[in-house]
């Protein structure tokens, strides 16, 4: 997959996965430590975190909001229920930070 991207011209934001490789995660872990003692943040990392904060949205839209089944047919009016939806979890959000316990 790594190469399929790279090959097409695209950068692929695919998180390492050591698994059982105990090797791997150490050499990951001190990476990481040598990357932030020197304040160097990897643009990597930035992209996976907004590439998994919109899949967050897009999974709350569809799970949540009625996403997953529109019973109506036109561009226009699929687009009017999903972005009802967005507007409901918008609303969520906000609410969200206004709510003390």
């Amino acid at each position: 997959i790594h190469l399929n991207a790279r090959w097409s011209g695209h950068v692929p934001v695919i998180d390492v996965n050591p698994r059982r490789d105990a090797a791997l995660k150490e050499r990951l872990a001190l990476e990481a430590k040598a990357q932030c003692a020197v304040g160097h943040i990897d643009p990597a990392r930035v992209r996976f975190r907004q590439r998994t904060s919109a899949g967050r949205v897009s999974s709350a839209l569809k799970d949540s909001y009625g996403g997953r089944h529109v019973c109506i047919q036109g561009a226009v009016k699929v687009s009017c229920h999903l972005m009802f939806g967005i507007l409901a979890l918008t609303v969520e959000q906000l609410g969200e930070g206004l709510v003390t316990d």
